[in-house]
């Protein structure tokens, strides 16, 4: 990224100090289609480095796609943490709703 003119670091400073309530967007377009954006493309979550100890195989599996072997397993590992917690919120979910029916199967 670019380091910021003394004028920019000027203009930025200036619409800092404004209110929120004061900014004019009215020469704004409206958004209304979001299919072209990007999640959480400025999203960097806090790295930790860990040691951990992984098979040979597949050490070799992921370098073999080329450099970053360890971004990759960072985001085949988040891939499976999100699918997993789905799962378990769904199973989550049906329990807590067993549970409900069975309540309402005594009450009546």
């Amino acid at each position: 990224m670019k380091k910021l003119t003394k004028h920019e670091k000027q203009d930025v400073a200036a619409v800092a100090a404004q209110k929120d309530r004061d900014i004019d967007f009215s020469d704004v377009p409206a958004v209304v289609d979001w299919s072209g954006a990007e999640i959480g493309k400025f999203y960097r979550p806090k790295k930790s480095p860990v040691t951990m100890r992984l098979d040979s195989d597949v050490i070799e599996w992921l370098k073999a796609y080329g450099p970053g072997y360890q971004t990759k397993a960072n985001g085949l590992l988040r891939h499976a943490m999100i699918h997993l917690s789905r799962e378990k919120g769904t199973a989550k979910r049906a329990a807590s709703r067993r549970a409900n029916a069975g309540r309402r199967e005594k009450s009546a």
